[in-house]
């Protein structure tokens, strides 16, 4: 015999669910979120001086170098971080400078171009760049000196055939990279002249693949 009280009583509750009045819930009123602040203050440890600066959430570091702490060793070239010309370290890290935001570095130490020398001496890589003559127009010069540095904390060049692929990220538009690669290479690796075994391997001529 079938349920026909069973299926009564589910068809009734069934009714009264869809007819029921729907219940008023209060939503709780959130608050206006705050604007995002218009400036944020930062502390910077640069050629060993500490600098205090209130900038612009969207002020690049090299912008913050160049316009507002008047250190203009550091070059703006492209401003997209494709020629090196901004280059920095960044606690000992070499940095394209405008590719970051100044309140990303909050903290760091940073040392540019004008950082290098102390006093009167200059840095070895500054000697070695005047020794083989390693610049024309200089204007990607405080780039490469900076990334050299950077490539020498690094650790990892070996070869002067190394030297030269780990500095291609700095472009010099004067086409000095030779003497470029041997004045890093001397300070890197050691005095005398470095050869590239690259530059030694027999040229193959053929037909450009298709």
């Amino acid at each position: 015999m079938p349920d026909t009280l069973g299926n009564t009583a589910c068809l009734a509750l069934a009714i009264h669910h869809d007819t029921a009045p729907a219940m008023e819930l209060d939503s709780p009123t959130l608050p206006a979120a705050a604007p995002p602040p218009d400036h944020l203050g930062i502390r910077l440890h640069i050629n060993g001086q500490i600098y205090a600066v209130a900038i612009e959430p969207w002020v690049t570091l090299l912008d913050l170098l160049r316009d507002r702490l008047q250190l203009t060793g550091t070059k703006k070239g492209c401003d997209h971080g494709q020629c090196g010309a901004c280059t920095v370290l960044v606690d000992g890290r070499r940095t394209l400078a405008c590719l970051q935001l100044a309140v990303m570095r909050d903290g760091a130490d940073i040392t540019t171009v004008e950082g290098l020398a102390r006093g009167e001496v200059l840095h070895p890589i500054q000697l070695a760049f005047m020794h083989h003559d390693a610049l024309q127009c200089g204007y990607c010069t405080p780039g490469q000196l900076c990334s050299a540095i950077g490539l020498m904390n690094e650790g990892q060049a070996r070869s002067l055939d190394e030297v030269r692929e780990l500095m291609s990220g700095n472009l010099c538009r004067c086409g000095a990279y030779v003497q470029i690669a041997q004045a890093v290479a001397e300070v890197a690796l050691g005095p005398g002249e470095h050869r590239s075994e690259r530059a030694r391997r027999p040229i193959v001529t053929g037909t450009v693949p298709a």
